[in-house]
């Protein structure tokens, strides 16, 4: 049950047909473009990671869709950029060669890496569970001293904003809405991985770079803690005074 006090999220968002894709390779792009264009999906095509950092920008799509090697600007490092400037959906798309850039990709907040060339079975369950276009719509949560406003992808700690790539903002959201409980892990897993997601330690470091960043500001009372063989707990006692 969510923590009273604590406004809760919508579980299921309405998806806007809107995807984002960069592929070098134009015969590849053109494939998986005309496949989700028969689905209803308005695709927009980039090149390179640069024209997809613009792109984002801009057009603030469902889902973006990286196809490794991307030029110019790494996957890595467009996840990583997007995680700071205007969170979204991240997906990669790799083959065994490119592993490497995938599992950075990853590491950076994609939220999945998917087979290339494209599967439209791999593709449009991850499409359909991202968030609407234009960011997630929902009312603010407030616990302790972190206030989390879905709209915008704002998350603030005693009035200092945090950067979380979308898929820590989604953890941290799913926390809070469970404040003071134990949520264990596989719950959080089949929540916001709808179960595919088989690799816990992808959870373990997700968790541990929102306690780097929590912890980071001064002052702040809340902690995320470990329920050994259970799972999670955000702790966040009142809010203290300013230091």
């Amino acid at each position: 049950m969510p923590q009273p006090g604590a406004r809760r999220l919508p579980s299921h968002l309405p998806t806007a047909p809107a995807l984002l894709l960069a592929e070098a390779d134009e015969a590849v792009a053109a494939d998986v473009a005309a496949g989700l264009t028969a689905e209803g999906i308005k695709v927009t095509e980039c090149r390179d990671g640069a024209e997809v950092l613009l792109r984002a920008g801009l057009d603030r799509p469902s889902m973006v869709l990286l196809g490794a090697p991307l030029p110019v600007v790494d996957a890595a490092a467009v996840t990583e950029l997007l995680g700071r400037l205007c969170p979204l959906t991240v997906v990669v798309g790799a083959g065994p060669q490119v592993a490497d850039e995938a599992v950075a990709a990853l590491n950076a907040g994609a939220v999945a890496v998917v087979a290339r060339p494209y599967r439209l079975a791999e593709i449009l369950p991850l499409f359909r569970r991202a968030p609407a276009s234009g960011g997630a719509p929902g009312e603010r949560l407030t616990v302790g001293d972190i206030e989390l406003d879905p709209a915008g992808m704002h998350v603030h700690v005693r009035g200092r904003l945090l950067h979380l790539p979308l898929r820590e903002f989604q953890v941290l959201s799913y926390l809070m809405q469970h404040a003071h409980q134990v949520v264990g892990r596989q719950q959080i897993l089949r929540e916001l991985w709808g179960g595919e997601l088989t690799d816990t330690n992808t959870l373990t470091v997700h968790i541990k770079r929102l306690r780097e960043k929590i912890g980071s500001v001064p002052g702040s009372r809340c902690t995320i803690d470990t329920i050994r063989g259970l799972g999670y707990r955000l702790e966040c006692p009142g809010r203290g005074p300013a230091p």
